[in-house]
């Protein structure tokens, strides 16, 4: 009973996504009434009719995490149908391309190549501030219009997603990490705000789970590992990449009472990767 989320709202943003759409099918089975928000919503109403298949309560909303009107409107959807927000997990975030490097140490030999081979001097500027904005300021925009309604109830909660980046940072995504370890510090300050309106604010920091999104760059064609995705197993003490379904049991316990008094923590779900040393 302690992760019981009966009569709770949840909003989830990013909602259509395969590891949010895991945590958002958790708080459903655990009877909280969710707002599954996406940029696409064709994703954000399939895990929508899923939760409603399953006898629970989910509306399908569009939104844009970046502009604030599309947030209010998402928001005014939300307490017309829902109520006022009880929970919000700011799950809407991605790497790109641009903010990568090709090479995890740079070689001067590297200068010399003109076709490629991106370098640090050679990453875009508008890849890394969008790599920035999704991830930090799409959490900040959402926590700004949702969690109004959390003020001075009792039981509200946010849910921040940082990374094993924001620990340490991982090589060739410098844009992605910088904008994780800025999650995480604001999960912190946010916690420590909010502590007086009754507002908890923690974060998941998910390790390496296989996706669509990363799956070529640690997998090959045939199934095999690549050399990073080696080199990732060979730093997880429990060796093996992460489940979705491995976040549900953080989550049920930061968003529910059974966390009552914890706020302002990150919490690695990594299979050990953030305790190895490598030695």
């Amino acid at each position: 009973m302690l992760y019981n989320l009966a009569g709770k709202v949840a909003v989830v943003t990013g909602g259509g996504g395969v590891l949010c759409r895991t945590m958002v099918m958790a708080l459903a089975a655990q009877g909280a009434k969710v707002a599954v928000l996406d940029l696409e919503e064709e994703l954000a109403q399939q895990v929508a009719d899923d939760i409603k298949a399953a006898g629970g309560v989910a509306i399908a909303v569009a939104c844009n995490v970046l502009e604030v009107n599309s947030l209010r409107e998402a928001h005014r959807k939300v307490r017309q149908n829902l109520g006022s927000c009880d929970i919000l997990i700011n799950g809407a975030g991605i790497n790109h391309p641009k903010g990568t490097t090709s090479h995890t140490h740079l070689l001067s030999d590297d200068l010399e190549v003109t076709e490629g081979i991106k370098t640090f001097f050679d990453l875009d500027p508008e890849g890394i501030k969008f790599v920035f904005d999704l991830n930090f300021i799409g959490s900040l925009l959402p926590t700004q219009v949702f969690a109004k309604d959390m003020v001075g109830r009792e039981g509200g909660s946010i849910i921040n997603i940082s990374s094993m980046n924001a620990f340490r940072p991982l090589t060739k995504i410098p844009a992605y990490s910088g904008a994780k370890a800025a999650v995480s510090n604001f999960t912190q300050w946010l916690a420590v705000h909010f502590a007086k309106v009754n507002i908890r604010v923690n974060a998941l920091a998910p390790g390496f789970f296989l996706t669509e999104q990363n799956r070529a760059l640690l997998t090959t064609a045939d199934g095999s590992l690549t050399d990073r995705g080696n080199t990732i197993l060979s730093h997880t003490p429990m060796g093996r990449f992460g489940s979705p379904d491995d976040l549900a049991g953080t989550l049920l316990w930061l968003c529910s009472d059974a966390s009552a008094f914890v706020t302002g923590v990150v919490v690695p779900i990594d299979g050990g990767f953030s305790a190895f040393s490598g030695v």
